[in-house]
């Protein structure tokens, strides 16, 4: 018996990842107003079988989480064995807010207070520990100003995210600019100023990109 169950777990396996595939892409894409029935669709199976896995949006929303926040961290381990650390606090930075940048869906997740305090402790329990242990070796090497906290990452990276929500069908990379200023501001052994990475934009795409959710006047009647 157990033979002639172990194919049927494994292609519920594979529907279950085929389905966190789709639905990280239409998140990304689109951000989380899609639903259940939409992640079925994209995903190539019936919605049976998506809610057979999932009971609503939310769950697939957790197991998405959940592998973010594994990537997360280890990309803050992987920060952890550079030997210089104000270059692991800044790859750690780089690369996490790339992944926010990449991924609308992400950056809703980790940024609506509407989805549950579930998240921000599995953060704070998680994460935490190791921005702290950045942050800490960075000072340490005399590199990072002495009165910087590693609370303050995660406001920096709420900061870039609003930037990241104007900008991103405009000028995607623009966060960088911005990413830029704030190390600058926060080395405490710096000998000179970095180049930016990414031009300003122009004052007509700036009102663009700071306008683009304001909606449209009502038509006269």
């Amino acid at each position: 018996m157990d033979s002639q169950t172990r194919p049927m777990r494994k292609d519920a396996a594979a529907n279950r990842q085929r389905l966190l595939d789709a639905a990280s892409e239409l998140f990304a894409a689109r951000g989380l107003g899609v639903t259940l029935n939409d992640i079925a669709h994209h995903a190539g199976v019936g919605v049976g079988t998506a809610y057979r896995h999932f009971p609503n949006k939310e769950a697939v929303i957790d197991a998405l989480f959940e592998q973010r926040l594994e990537a997360v961290e280890a990309m803050a381990r992987d920060a952890l064995e550079e030997p210089d650390a104000w270059h692991a606090l800044v790859r750690y930075l780089e690369r996490t807010i790339q992944m926010q940048a990449e991924d609308r869906g992400l950056d809703q997740i980790m940024n609506d207070l509407t989805l549950g305090d579930t998240r921000i402790n599995d953060v704070r329990l998680r994460i935490a520990p190791l921005v702290v242990r950045l942050v800490d070796r960075a000072k340490d090497q005399g590199a990072l100003r002495p009165d910087f906290a590693p609370t303050d990452v995660a406001f920096i990276q709420t900061a870039l995210s609003a930037i990241m929500d104007s900008s991103r069908d405009l000028a995607p990379t623009l966060y960088q600019r911005y990413l830029t200023y704030l190390l600058d501001g926060l080395r405490a052994d710096r000998q000179g100023l970095s180049p930016l990475p990414v031009p300003p934009l122009t004052s007509e795409v700036t009102h663009a990109a700071m306008t683009r959710k304001r909606r449209l006047p009502r038509p006269q009647s």
